[in-house]
């Protein structure tokens, strides 16, 4: 009887982390709100390719971050003066850089930080239902 049951226990914990490792479960860790230093990418990348394969576009709503998984969305607010933007991330800070993220010119100006270079900011994970339930004027005159 035990082993019937260790069986089913393993078998059970076998196929989470594998879901886990395909990124079908994103890792608890990962998607805690976190705070810290955001800046913007320089205008030089504009065109080149991310980590997700994607060309880059600095006019676009994405963002880049060290763990969480490609493709997932994110809140990002300004900490100086409450302003938030979703974008989604589809790249990778250098290993050297300690910023939370790193954010197109245009996430940077609608978070108000574009002559500053860079602010404080928290990043939260957010849903695509989230997203779907903001009201489109919400968005287009997000304070």
């Amino acid at each position: 009887m035990q082993k019937n049951v260790l069986k089913k226990v393993m078998k059970y914990a076998l196929a989470t982390l594998m879901l886990f490792s395909a990124g079908i479960i994103p890792a608890m860790a990962q998607q805690k709100p976190g705070t810290g230093t955001a800046s913007y990418y320089a205008q030089k990348f504009h065109g080149r390719k991310t980590a997700s394969g994607e060309i880059f576009d600095n006019n676009g709503m994405t963002a880049a971050h060290n763990t969480l998984p490609l493709g997932t969305l994110i809140k990002v607010t300004n900490l100086r003066n409450n302003r938030w933007v979703v974008v989604r991330v589809t790249d990778r800070l250098h290993a050297a850089n300690r910023r939370i993220v790193d954010l197109t010119q245009a996430a940077a100006k609608k978070l108000g930080f574009i002559h500053w270079g860079l602010t404080k900011v928290k990043v939260e994970v957010v849903t695509k239902e989230f997203v779907n339930s903001l009201p489109i004027l919400e968005m287009a005159m997000n304070p």
